[in-house]
């Protein structure tokens, strides 16, 4: 009996230390289908990650909204089941500060946005922070353009009526009910079903998402808007985040970072290939009056102005920082 609790003594010793030898296993769940920009930019973050970090942390990926859509993923990092997400758009319910980037033609290009982050990264940070998360890095969703089954989208007013989905944030169902459409928020993995059977006529999302989600299969119409860029971060929970290593976390943060270059320089790319993907499904394609859009989203930016604590500030930070060299 003696031998017996020796032996079951030293077996759970060996459990023990086994356990305390294992890898964290650090789960990142995304939105993104196969061969979007939100895969390759996870993927590459992760490759980036485990090759610094060896045997101390395994990052692990998750896309298609395997582990959740947007909002329970946002969940599931609060309450630990998941160390990363890479939301986008969902960031404008998270807190108003990040709805600057929900406002109309408000970002130029990425050179502008690396100049927003540099000038602004503290505040979103703070933004961040006061809800329970930490921004790691930023990486892109992109350009939005839209899709339809009804007409070409050349000025807002060909938008009246129309049933369009958009993510599930306040500003952007305020901006397509002020060019005339009927905005329906929806999760992502929702979109294509919905466009197959109708439920809705269209959507809006960058050519990288469009084309992985296979939207030209079930869409006619693909009016270029690039209405709204809209970045995609890199985030977890402040609480949960605090409690792995310091060299595992000063591992993942120069991946966040260092992986933008790649992120950037791929989504350039996909705006050419997968446009032209779009073009060979048949998909009608016309350039949208960018100034008629423009002019009709000033109402968007004056409520953004007046309701949201510093957004006026915000909104001329941003369009400052457009023109500088």
């Amino acid at each position: 009996m003696t031998m017996k609790k020796v032996l079951a003594g030293a077996l759970a010793l060996g459990m023990i230390g086994g356990a305390a030898q294992a890898k964290d296993i650090l789960k990142f769940g995304h939105v993104g289908k196969p061969g979007s920009l939100f895969e390759a930019s996870v993927e590459a973050f992760a490759k980036c990650a485990n090759d610094a970090l060896g045997d101390k942390a395994e990052v692990q990926t998750f896309g298609s909204s395997q582990l959740g859509k947007d909002k329970e993923l946002l969940q599931k990092l609060k309450l630990g089941q998941i160390t990363f997400a890479l939301p986008s758009s969902v960031m404008s319910s998270v807190d108003d500060t990040f709805g600057v980037f929900e406002m109309p033609y408000i970002i130029k290009d990425r050179e502008h946005m690396k100049r927003v982050q540099a000038e602004l990264g503290a505040q979103f940070q703070e933004a961040a922070n006061g809800k329970g998360y930490r921004i790691l890095g930023y990486f892109e969703n992109g350009f939005r353009n839209i899709t339809n089954n009804t007409r070409a989208i050349n000025v807002p007013s060909d938008l009246e009526g129309i049933k369009l989905r958009t993510p599930k944030g306040a500003w952007r169902v305020k901006m397509f009910k002020l060019y005339g459409a009927n905005p329906t928020p929806m999760a992502f993995s929702e979109v294509f079903t919905a466009l197959q059977t109708g439920v809705i006529d269209g959507q809006e999302n960058p050519y990288a998402q469009i084309a992985s989600a296979k939207f030209q299969e079930v869409q006619k119409y693909l009016s270029v808007t690039g209405h709204v860029y809209t970045p995609a971060y890199v985030l977890t929970s402040e609480k949960h985040y605090a409690k792995l290593p310091q060299d595992v976390r000063d591992e993942l943060e120069t991946c966040a970072v260092s992986t933008q270059a790649f992120v950037y320089k791929h989504a350039a790319e996909l705006e050419v290939e997968l446009l032209q993907v779009i073009k060979d499904a048949g998909v009608a394609v016309n350039e949208a009056d960018k100034d008629a859009f423009i002019e009709a989203s000033k109402p968007i930016y004056e409520e953004f102005a007046s309701s949201v604590d510093g957004g006026q500030e915000l909104i001329d930070t941003v369009l400052g920082l457009a023109a500088s060299n």
